[in-house]
């Protein structure tokens, strides 16, 4: 899976509204087809591992499943359009920002008087946070994610270096790592979250209905981020549609001795000749301001259900399976994904596992983004932006202010600036 903006366009035009309840007790004592469509938005590192598993569900518990594999980019839209005419999948895997959406929209199926809500005390606060729109459940969590330091061991070991812990200690690294090969800087939106929380400051206050992505956390943050670039501390692509291939390249080729990015990302980096020795690879938590500072945000997949789906139980039982300790355990063994049990980090499986101990103490601080329905929409002004502001187009003061009228003039315009 690969990590961009998240293009999250809301539906236009009169919004569709649905008579059925969606999911309370009451409305699944209809017959059921026995017969799951489950869409899987995961890359080809991933699917053959979930394929398995919602099979072995689907065996065990005695209905059908077929698995339709969803490019992530087109996912979302290809959804709201099968939904809205009643069709698509019966379990959806979404994106922990379209949860919000999809359940203002009518599209997923409240899950609150359902088994899957009863006992969710085994889940992670953060990724459980996603899977709420007004109080009412209306997802599972199935994977979590945040951004970590990634780092070539071996570069830092002959640099005489180590991970850093703050911005100010990568700037001091890099004299030693090759001035701007010590760091990729990603120029795009999700990429600049670790320091805009690293800050305190964030783009939307949702309880308090604000736009507050131009605060004056918030241009320090960026500032920070092009300090690096100034000190030649760091690289970054010239226009932010290459940026993340460009980063990919640069680390996995060992040109760059550190990036920020997800676990999702380690499976390609293996791939790389930087990386033939797995060992290689380093992970730590994210710089920030201070030691204690770093910050990254919370992100992930969660299993939904389709509203006025068929199969309402058989879709419950496939998420049950899937979102089990038993599931989450094989996933995090067998692709690094991070859990979003407490209880699987403690399987043995688990805790072999390189990449999720490294990335395990990252969830436990990572920053809640705004669970709103324009939670995806926030991105492609901030992309725009922050991409500007780096490349010396305007202050980040500036891009900042026309980032939040943005916000104002298409995103939430129901909310205040400042």
């Amino acid at each position: 899976m690969r990590r961009t903006t998240l293009v999250t366009a809301m539906a236009t035009g009169v919004a569709l509204v649905l008579t059925a309840c969606g999911g309370g007790g009451s409305s699944d004592s209809g017959s059921d087809s026995g017969e799951v469509t489950f869409w899987d938005t995961s890359g080809p590192n991933e699917s053959p591992v979930f394929k398995k598993i919602a099979e072995e569900c689907a065996t065990k518990d005695g209905y059908k499943v077929k698995v339709e594999t969803q490019a992530f980019d087109g996912a979302l839209n290809n959804y709201k359009t099968a939904a809205q005419g009643g069709q698509g999948p019966d379990v959806f895997r979404s994106e922990v920002a379209w949860v919000p959406q999809l359940a203002k929209l009518g599209y997923v199926a409240d899950l609150s008087d359902t088994d899957l809500a009863k006992d969710t005390s085994d889940f992670l606060d953060a990724p459980l946070g996603s899977t709420k729109y007004e109080g009412k459940t209306y997802a599972v969590p199935q994977v979590t994610d945040s951004l970590a330091l990634l780092y070539n061991k071996q570069k830092l070991a002959e640099a005489g270096v180590e991970p850093p812990k703050t911005w100010d200690e990568l700037k001091a690294a890099a004299a030693k790592l090759g001035g701007e090969k010590a760091f990729f800087l990603n120029n795009d939106a999700y990429y600049a979250l670790p320091f805009i929380y690293g800050e305190g400051g964030d783009l939307v206050d949702a309880s308090a209905k604000k736009i507050v992505v131009n605060s004056a956390e918030n241009v320090k943050a960026l500032e920070t981020a092009k300090g690096l670039l100034d000190a030649k501390a760091a690289t970054t692509a010239l226009d932010a549609t290459n940026s993340y291939s460009n980063m990919q390249a640069a680390f996995s080729s060992g040109e760059a001795a550190m990036v920020i990015n997800g676990p999702w990302a380690v499976a390609d980096y293996l791939k790389g000749a930087a990386f033939s020795d797995p060992a290689n690879l380093g992970i730590a938590p994210v710089p920030g301001p201070s030691a204690d500072k770093g910050s990254a945000p919370v992100g992930g997949h969660d299993y939904v259900i389709r509203q006025g789906t068929k199969a309402k139980q058989s879709s419950i039982k496939l998420i049950q399976c899937m979102a089990s300790a038993e599931s989450q355990a094989t996933i995090a063994k067998e692709l690094g994904l991070l859990p979003t049990r407490k209880s699987a980090y403690e399987n043995a499986d688990v805790k072999a596992n390189a990449v999720v101990s490294a990335f395990e103490p990252v969830t436990k601080t990572a920053h809640e983004r705004p669970w709103i329905p324009e939670g995806g929409e926030l991105f492609d002004p901030l992309k725009v932006g922050y991409a500007d502001f780096l490349a010396g187009k305007k202050d980040a003061k500036a891009a900042l202010d026309e980032v939040a009228q943005a916000y104002k003039d298409k995103v939430v315009p129901e909310y205040s600036i400042g």
